[in-house]
């Protein structure tokens, strides 16, 4: 759980910067050179490195480099990870929202009977 845990902050962490959020969208369409990224972000390259590299260590994206060519590409399972996270919490609350609803409802039923 505490694994989880890190890589659920990680992920998040990552994902509360505009520019790595920016990255991703870029990414969203298909895999990307690095150096595709320094222009559109108004960084240098190594600027860029470094927000890829965050994402690459939370999991969210894969690089690959040949020769000095560095390509990207969405790492599903980071984002699953996110995905996965929120629609727990989501649930979580729905269930504590259904159980005060009956409770309201039950409380109701007990002022109109009297």
């Amino acid at each position: 759980m505490a694994r989880t845990r890190t890589q659920v902050d990680r992920v998040f962490d990552a994902l509360g910067d505009p520019t790595r959020r920016a990255i991703l969208e870029r990414m969203s369409k298909n895999p990307i050179r690095a150096s595709q990224l320094v222009k559109p972000l108004g960084m240098t390259l190594a600027g860029v490195v470094q927000h890829l590299q965050v994402l690459e260590a939370c999991g969210l994206i894969h690089s690959r480099k040949v020769g000095r060519v560095r390509t990207c590409r969405i790492e599903p399972k980071g984002l699953t990870l996110a995905t996965q996270w929120l629609a727990d919490r989501q649930a979580q609350w729905e269930r504590r929202l259904d159980a005060l609803a009956d409770l309201l409802d039950d409380e109701d039923d007990a002022s109109t009977s009297e």
